[in-house]
């Protein structure tokens, strides 16, 4: 048998953040995953703390934000790469209402350090407004597919990936023990995001998928150095390229982009660009989301050492870091998690 601490099932943004986690903690990990094409590698990337359609501050940003961005130039200290894109985002408005929203909310304590009340008249020859632009700042990107890629890297190096399905029927649960084929452990984590409907110890929590879809655009005349939301996103890629979205769809259970949504996304691009594009790709993933839009972290109550981190919705590249260290403080330190995240709630 090998024997290690925690088995990981998953490894989007969430069994990433955990397995950094337990592993600062001198912990030993074996992480099993089934590559795929998962939410975090074809998700936007952003980080923005500001939910720009109602403009008030994402759940705990600024609290968030901070140690996420700790957490990621860490690992780009330690693996030698490049993740953290800093990058202005704009905010398009429609109307003179728009922008005396915003005003009104820049005005707020918790977020006039995220909201410039200096606006822009104008942003890019190519992108057409009968208003203004407002910035948003301490925002940009991470650049999610090479995070997950090269801490993947590390991991195979020191055979710590198993890259297969997770057998269900193969794991063992014992009161101070978990096994799982010839691996012997003393928990094991579930990070499997959507795939969280097929285990048979979580999959009656009601998680649920949200599936977006991305175009991937090339525009030669864009010149665009700064995200807009007007709608959608159009985030800068580098090379003229340009990631456009997403949209939203609860009963699409598939991972295949649509024609449907290419239209839909064409067409909300088309109301702002003046420049010519060409669609070059088109990318889908499905988050995992729940009822109250807050992520489930825990064990289950009849095997303490069986947990869950889960739920992480459309904003997992801010909150992964900071839920991941609340489920790993708790296993390790027995610290309670915080009422609003912990899977208690659900029973």
């Amino acid at each position: 048998m090998q024997e290690t601490d925690y088995i990981i099932v998953g490894f989007g943004l969430s069994g990433l953040a955990v397995t950094r986690q337990l592993q600062s903690h001198n912990k030993k990990v074996v992480v099993i995953d089934k590559p795929s094409q998962n939410a975090s590698k074809v998700a936007g990337g952003m980080y923005n703390p500001v939910i720009l359609k109602r403009f008030t501050l994402a759940w705990n940003a600024n609290e968030q934000l901070p140690y996420a961005l700790q957490f990621y130039k860490s690992i780009e200290d330690e693996l030698k790469i490049k993740i953290i894109n800093p990058l202005p985002v704009y905010r398009r408005f429609s109307s003179i209402k728009e922008q005396n929203n915003w005003f009104e909310a820049s005005d707020k304590p918790l977020l006039n350090e995220y909201l410039n009340s200096d606006l822009k008249t104008t942003l890019n020859k190519n992108i057409n407004s009968n208003y203004s632009f407002g910035e948003v700042k301490q925002t940009g990107t991470i650049n999610t597919e090479k995070l997950i890629n090269a801490f993947k890297s590390k991991l195979s190096s020191n055979t710590n990936f198993i890259e297969e399905n997770f057998n269900y029927d193969s794991l063992q649960v014992n009161e101070d023990s978990i096994i799982y084929n010839n691996l012997t452990a003393r928990g094991i984590i579930f990070c499997e995001g959507i795939g969280v409907k097929n285990n048979p110890y979580f999959n009656t929590l009601g998680i649920r998928g949200n599936k977006g879809e991305y175009l991937i655009i090339k525009a030669p005349q864009l010149n665009l150095e700064a995200a807009v939301k007007s709608g959608i996103f159009i985030i800068p890629l580098g090379d003229n390229n340009y990631k456009v979205g997403a949209s939203y769809d609860r009963l699409d259970t598939t991972t295949n982009p649509t024609e449907t949504k290419k239209i839909e996304l064409k067409k909300q691009l088309d109301a702002i660009l003046t420049t010519e594009y060409q669609i070059i790709d088109q990318v889908a993933g499905i988050r995992p989301t729940t009822k109250d839009r807050r992520p489930y972290i825990g064990s289950l109550n009849e095997h303490k050492n069986v947990y869950l981190c889960n739920g992480l919705g459309s904003r997992g590249v801010i909150t992964s870091p900071t839920i991941s260290k609340h489920l790993v403080d708790h296993i390790l330190k027995d610290l309670p998690i915080p009422s609003d995240i912990s899977l208690e709630r659900h029973y």
